[in-house]
């Protein structure tokens, strides 16, 4: 029996893994632990997930929560540490770029584990942001690395990463919207908030380089209350973004401007994703998710690990001079249609079949 465990800790963690636990799931050969370590331990943004992705709850949470990076980096190696001593897994599966997974992939490669990493190769060239480290560190721990586009090879080539140990696969995320795509459809959040298919913008906005600085924050917040002028503005706000505006003393001054609502689980945010006329982001797996609905979306970000939503989806990189961001949004393109190779629902099936046939 090959015992893999799933080191998941944030939103996009959870979506990535669903599909490639689910399709480990048919071989009875393999018994999958989910190990959650509570990076996101927002009910909306953790707990219903699993339930909206229809994947067992984790057996185990290190209920990590909050903190710096150096904090929640070293209590998650701590727990990490402790848990793969008690399970013994023969391979740790690690995802995307949290901190949760760099943590995980550095104890179980100091254990003489096997680490893989799903999502592999993606880069920013900005050594700025963590989870570019993060990134790196976990590509170069790995034993073997499942890549989502075609320039994440190229990215794991330049940095001497031997080519037998990357596979390109596709993307999961893609996988998770394909199989759920009837349930968007159903939803009733559309509804639920008086909005028009197709009329209204949906905003995310959670990075510290925004959040955590009262000068951008303010400048991009006045920038989304002049493009709700023009179009209704959904904003699911982050925990993060909320306090940051909470401790400001502003948080009040925006909520009668934007239509600010509290997180929503996984269908209801895919539902206004893929019914929005346009998107404001700086998440990265948003940029990836609106390419698949073919809504553009407008990156206020000055760099991006994932050029291929520029080339080939339906991605605008536009900076962070937030003041440019209603002129940006009079010039959308709304004719970009996404073309990604690979990014066709099946990413997990080889996942799982080539995991299967390297512990054979």
């Amino acid at each position: 029996m090959l015992r893999v465990m799933h080191i998941v800790g944030a939103r996009p963690n959870f979506i990535k893994a669903a599909p490639v636990i689910k399709s480990l799931d048919t071989f009875l050969d393999i018994e999958n632990i989910i190990l959650h370590t509570g990076q996101h331990y927002d009910k909306n943004m953790s707990e219903q997930f699993f339930i909206d992705l229809e994947i067992p709850k984790p057996n185990i949470n290190l209920g990590i929560g909050g903190g710096s990076h150096a904090i929640q980096t070293a209590n998650t190696m701590i727990g990490c540490e402790k848990t793969f001593d008690k399970y013994k897994p023969d391979v740790v599966v690690v995802y995307g770029d949290v901190n949760s997974s760099v943590a995980a992939a550095l104890v179980a490669s100091k254990l003489n584990l096997k680490v893989i990493h799903i999502e592999s190769g993606l880069r920013s060239n900005d050594r700025t942001m963590p989870e570019e480290l993060n990134r790196i560190v976990t590509d170069h721990l790995s034993d073997y690395l499942f890549i989502s586009c075609e320039d994440g090879l190229e990215n794991l080539k330049k940095e001497g990463i031997p080519e037998e140990k990357c596979f390109f696969v596709g993307n999961t995320m893609i996988d998770s919207l394909v199989e759920f795509e009837d349930k968007f459809d159903a939803s009733p959040i559309i509804q639920e908030l008086d909005l028009e298919k197709n009329n209204y913008s949906l905003i995310t906005i959670h990075r510290p380089f925004t959040v955590d600085n009262k000068t951008r924050l303010l400048e991009m917040m006045d920038s989304l209350v002049e493009v709700s002028k023009e179009i209704e503005c959904v904003f699911p706000i982050h925990p993060r973004t909320k306090n940051t505006l909470i401790r400001f003393g502003v948080f009040n001054d925006y909520l009668y401007k934007i239509k600010i609502i509290e997180p929503l689980g996984y269908i209801d945010f895919m539902c206004l994703q893929k019914n929005s006329k346009f998107i404001i982001t700086d998440s990265g797996g948003i940029q990836e998710e609106s390419s698949y609905f073919n809504v553009p979306c407008l990156t206020v970000r000055d760099n991006t690990e994932r050029p291929i939503t520029i080339q080939n989806g339906t991605n605008k990189l536009i900076g962070t001079s937030y003041k440019n961001l209603i002129n940006e949004v009079k010039n959308i393109n709304y004719n970009s249609k996404s073309n990604i190779e690979l990014w066709d629902g099946h990413s997990a099936q080889r996942i799982s079949s080539i995991i299967r046939s390297l512990y054979r």
